[in-house]
């Protein structure tokens, strides 16, 4: 791995966006950057880059791994010295924002929709009792 401290210039964009690919949703199999979670991708001349990204939604199980994970990736690029995330919800995440080729990937049709399963309300659950003989449920 390596941190860029070696090579002159600012590092490749395309190289960046590359190594985002890396990076998988572990519940929806297709990469961060098709999805459309990263929102930002910033970098300057001295090897900094910024990257605001978001989840599919704000109950990901691996909202607090997801950030690191893209930034230890991004850092295997050549030039990159420092690399800032920023995990936004707002806007919030809609499957609009997934590439052609994710939406392909996942046969979207308009039924998968994350948000709408974290925007449900939990129900109680109910067993359906029959009355026993005699007379109690």
């Amino acid at each position: 791995m390596t941190d860029g401290s070696d090579t002159c210039g600012p590092p490749d964009r395309d190289a960046i966006i590359a190594a985002v690919k890396t990076v998988q949703d572990p519940e929806i199999p297709v990469d961060l950057y098709e999805l459309g979670l990263i929102y930002e991708l910033d970098v300057d001349d001295l090897g900094a880059v910024r990257i605001v990204m978001t989840l599919t939604t704000p109950n990901c199980p691996v909202a607090e791994t997801m950030p690191g994970m893209v930034e230890k990736a991004v850092r295997t690029v050549a030039g990159v010295r420092d690399v800032h995330i920023d995990l936004v919800f707002d806007p919030p995440w809609d499957p609009s924002r997934m590439s052609e080729a994710a939406k392909l990937e996942l046969d979207f049709t308009g039924k998968f929709d994350p948000a709408a399963i974290s925007r449900r309300k939990s129900t109680p659950l109910t067993v359906n009792r029959r009355n026993r003989p005699d007379g109690r449920r």
